[in-house]
Parts: structure tokens; C-alpha cells; sequence
């Protein structure tokens, strides 16, 4: 069996990511093991299970989302709760035990409670309009949480004093609390009438009593719960584990002698930042990077790596564009952690060449989903324009944008030239790239989802850093120089054959990426820690 073990924390907390339906996604659900269970249950790669260490009472509906919700799965908080449940109910807030004479007032986002004209409590609901959350209140201040489980009961309850919260009681199905975590300091204590968890393994059920009535922290209760399991679990089972500083180190102690894979994803886990780790990535059976410059930069931290290999976790495919049907030419032009100096060489070098093709356009994209991200980049972005002696009004916001096209009478209007993506998740991002017929990556990192995406719909790609998905002069150019960019516009969007060229060599680029490689390179991988003790292992 190979076990998952993801990253999927809020806020660096033991709690899933789970948000209000109204609410703007503030980030991307997609990682590297989100990807990887994709491709293992799409594929019968492995016997595979998900080991949830977080508490995610909506875990149901997050699997629901990934296409992936009969995927198997052990969750750490429901053997600490005793959750015997497995399947979604529907829950009323009708059916709740409410006080004679509440009044529902449904508003366009939340359900409110009334009683005797004041309000009682706020209902919240989640993307697929599961009840998540009822606040309570007191003389209308905050005194009370109850999250709610998709199963259908309440999963914890959090205590506010002075509107701040100091305490959230975790309970069983039949509302009785099993263990209550204290905020301020961290420290836990286990309910004396009910102090045994529920462990199910191959369908057999085992109560096993806490060690303990009291603990520090949640990580000890989490960690004595992980340890009672894993002696349940063969010694050929291997893990698969997302890097992370929330459950690193108790991960190291956990799994210390057995079989570890250790996934690393973008930024998410920087080695120089954690040398007390070194052991336990030494001591690794093997390490997955998501790209070559990931690979490389961890053997730069981590000199006695016995197996390490570069696995992307997106698969590339052929998916036609449709930059081809438009009147206009998109240029995406990624911006988020793109220093200052860069950007402002970069609206440049993008300006001297838009009043060369009037059908240019420049869409520049941001993963960052704040309100006011996108009035900020065009605000910097003709701050540049001007120091430049360009057009300002080439970035105008938006509601300018709309004033202008109803001023009938003006017609020495400027056409507006540079746009924002906003595209917080993947699907956003893909639907956003079909229409681009170039990208321009001037960052110092490899956005590997990107890269596929840009592979996958067959477009050109100039890069400043060097990467296994772009060959130099066939599918994109590496440059240095930001002066080289209007000559290479040029080169891509006057000339379709060019453009054409470089489509071809990029669907040759994705043959390296496929459902079918990346199957071959996991079963590789598989093999050798099955096969191949490592003599570092157990450090």
C-alpha cells in the first residue's frame, strides 16, 4: 500500500481550506498530491490511500471537486473523534433544535436567525451549499462556531470571550465533546468519560485509550494518534510524503525506518530554511521534485541524496487554442513575484513594440486573488508607461475604460492595451491560456502548471530562466536581455509560419509529459524503494 500524506493545512493550522461560498477564493486547491492520487485512482498505478492528518469535515466535498471522491482515506480527527460516518447527508437548519419564534431571513449570501427582532445566529454555507458554519451571538457579539461535517452532525465547536476565540471543543457524532483544544496556550484535554480513539483497519475496529488527559499541543495528540495507526500498517507500505512545515517534523519521527517517498512542490518546503530536516530527506528512499530547477536546488542543500528524480505532477496534452479565431494577439505575461526593476524593464520593452501591431494585446497574469490587484498593477503599470514616455492611458482601469467607449464625441480616444488576468485556480488559468498566442516569463522561477499548459495548447514561450520545457530557438527562446523581446514579438506575431513552427516543437516538448510517462517514471519509482533499501534509512 502507498500512503498519501498531503499538505492541505489553512493558515499553517491542523484544519482543512474549506471557505464560504461567497467568498473569493483566495487560493489554488490544486498541488502536487492532488495530482498525483489524480493520476494513481484515474489509473491503478497502486493500491493507494490518503492519510489525512488535518481536521476537514468537508473532506467529502473536497474530494467531490478533485474528481477523485471515492478515493480511500484514513483521517487522523476521525479516529480522535470517533466519526464512523463515510458518507455525505443532507443536513437542514431547519431540522435543528432552534428556540420557539425564530425568524429566517435569507439575505443573497447568508441565512440570518432572528429571535424577538435580534439576531440570533448567521448560517454559512459552502460551494456546494452545505451548511459549514453557524455563528452564534449574544446580544450581537460573537459567543459561539459550530462547524458542521458533510456528514451530517457537528463536527466542533469554537468558544469566543470578548468576540476572540479561546477554545474549540472537537466531539463525537452524538454531540458529546472528545477532545478540547485551549487556543491561548495550545494545551489539550481529553474528555475522561469518553478518552479512548477508534482505529479501522482492513474493517476491523480497535478502541485504543489516550496515553494521556492532558497533552501541550494538538501535534502530540495528532502524533500518538499517527503512530497507533502506522503499527497497524504493513512493513512493506511505503509513504508518500508532501513536504511541509506544518507536519514535518512530526513526520520525522513518525515514519523514521520506514519506506518514505518525500514530494517537494514549488516553494512550498525550502530545505535551507530547515537544516535540522537534512536527516530526514537523507534518510529518504527517494525524493520527487516537480521540475529540473526543484531537483537541482535540493541537491544543492542536500548533498547525500541516494534517489532523486523530477516528476512533474501536471501531465501535458493537446489542447488546441483558439488564439488563432481572434481579432486581437494575447500576450500573457506572468507578473507575481517579478522584481520591480524587471517589470518596469519589461512594460517597456512591451511598449516599444505595441504601436508596431495595433492587434496586440498584453494580459498580464496574476495568481493573487486581493480586491484591489488588479486597479494596483495597472496603476504601477502606467507609472512605468510614463517614466517610459509611453501612453498612460494604454492601462487604463476599467471604469475608465467604460466612461471612454461612451464619450461618443471623442475620437483621439487610446485604445487600451494591457489587461489583467486575475486567476486564482487552474481551471481559471487554463481557460485564460487558450486564448494567449505568447507568453513572456521574466521571473526567476519555472511555474511548472504553466509551462504544461502553455506545452499543451501548443504556444510560444520566452523565458528568462532556463527550463526543461522550453528548447532554445524551436518552441520559445531563453534571453537575458529585455531588448531582445520586441524583435522576438515580431518574430512570433508577424510571422505565422514561425508561430506555427513553434507549436509543433511544443507538442513534441509535451510528449516528454504525458499520462503515459509520468505513469512509467512512478512505477519506476515504486519499484526501486520496494526493491532498493536505502542504507541512509531510519536517520
Amino acid at each position: 500500500m502507498l500512503y498519501f500524506i498531503p499538505a492541505w493545512y489553512r493558515q499553517d493550522q491542523w484544519r482543512e481550506n474549506e471557505q464560504k461560498w461567497y467568498m473569493r477564493r483566495m487560493h489554488t486547491e490544486f498541488d502536487d498530491t492532488v495530482k498525483q492520487i489524480q493520476l494513481f485512482h484515474r489509473n491503478n498505478v497502486y493500491p493507494y490511500q490518503i492519510m489525512l492528518l488535518s481536521s476537514a469535515p468537508n473532506f467529502r466535498h473536497f474530494l467531490h471537486r478533485q474528481s477523485v471522491y471515492h478515493a480511500p482515506y484514513w483521517s487522523c480527527f476521525d479516529a480522535i473523534q470517533e466519526i464512523r460516518r463515510k458518507k455525505v447527508m443532507v443536513l437542514s437548519f431547519h431540522n435543528l433544535n432552534w428556540p420557539t419564534h425564530i425568524e429566517f431571513i435569507y439575505t443573497p449570501f447568508v441565512v440570518i436567525a432572528m429571535l424577538h427582532g435580534v439576531r440570533y445566529a448567521q448560517l454559512e454555507f459552502g460551494e456546494d451549499g452545505n451548511l459549514i458554519q453557524i455563528d452564534m451571538y449574544e446580544g450581537d457579539k460573537l459567543r459561539r462556531k459550530n462547524v458542521y461535517d458533510d456528514r451530517g452532525f457537528i463536527s466542533s465547536t469554537i468558544l469566543y470571550e470578548d468576540e476572540q476565540p479561546y477554545r474549540q471543543d472537537y466531539l463525537m457524532e452524538n454531540g458529546v465533546w472528545k477532545l478540547r483544544h485551549f487556543l491561548r496556550d495550545g494545551h489539550v484535554e481529553i474528555n475522561p468519560k469518553a478518552s479512548d480513539y477508534l482505529l479501522v483497519y482492513r474493517g476491523r475496529e480497535r478502541m485504543i485509550p489516550f496515553m494521556h488527559l492532558s497533552y501541550d499541543s494538538l501535534d502530540q495528540v495528532i502524533q500518538e494518534v499517527l503512530l497507533s495507526y502506522l503499527d497497524l500498517t504493513e512493513e512493506d507500505d511505503l509513504f508518500c510524503v508532501a513536504m511541509h512545515e506544518r507536519h514535518a517534523e512530526l513526520i520525522r519521527k513518525a515514519l523514521k525506518g520506514r519506506k518514505t517517498i518525500l514530494s517537494f512542490f514549488e516553494d512550498r518546503y525550502d530545505m535551507g530554511k530547515h537544516p535540522e530536516m537534512l536527516p530526514m530527506v537523507e534518510g529518504a528512499d527517494y525524493v520527487i521534485a516537480d521540475s529540473q530547477e526543484n531537483r537541482r536546488l535540493i541537491q544543492g542543500q542536500v548533498k547525500n541524496l541516494l534517489h532523486i528524480k523530477d516528476i512533474t505532477p501536471f501531465d501535458s496534452r493537446v489542447d488546441f487554442g483558439i488564439s488563432q479565431q481572434l481579432n486581437v494577439q494575447k500576450i500573457l505575461v506572468p507578473v507575481d513575484n517579478l522584481e520591480d526593476e524587471v517589470f518596469e524593464q519589461l512594460i517597456r520593452a512591451l511598449g516599444m513594440y505595441l504601436p508596431e501591431n495595433e492587434n496586440a494585446q498584453v494580459h498580464l497574469l496574476t495568481r493573487h486573488a486581493e480586491y484591489d490587484r488588479k486597479p494596483r498593477l495597472l496603476s504601477k503599470t502606467r507609472d512605468c508607461l510614463k517614466r517610459a514616455g509611453m501612453e498612460e492611458a494604454w492601462a487604463a482601469e476599467e471604469t475608465k475604460r467604460n466612461v471612454a467607449e461612451n464619450d461618443l464625441g471623442d475620437e483621439d480616444q487610446v485604445t487600451v492595451r494591457f489587461f489583467v488576468e486575475q486567476c486564482v485556480d487552474e481551471l481559471s488559468v487554463s481557460k485564460c491560456m487558450r486564448e494567449q498566442r505568447l507568453v513572456i516569463d521574466m521571473r526567476n522561477l519555472t511555474e511548472v502548471y504553466l509551462r504544461i499548459n502553455a506545452i499543451s495548447v501548443g504556444i510560444p514561450q520566452i523565458v528568462r530562466q532556463k527550463t526543461q520545457f522550453v528548447e532554445h530557438g524551436k518552441n520559445g527562446f531563453v534571453i537575458q536581455d529585455m531588448d531582445q523581446i520586441p524583435e522576438l514579438l515580431d518574430f512570433y506575431l508577424g510571422s505565422l509560419t514561425n508561430w506555427n513552427e513553434a507549436m509543433v516543437h511544443s507538442y513534441e516538448v509535451g510528449k516528454k509529459y504525458t499520462t503515459d510517462v509520468l505513469l512509467r517514471e512512478w512505477k519506476e519509482v515504486i519499484e526501486v524503494v520496494r526493491k532498493d533499501p536505502n542504507p541512509a534509512a531510519g536517520k
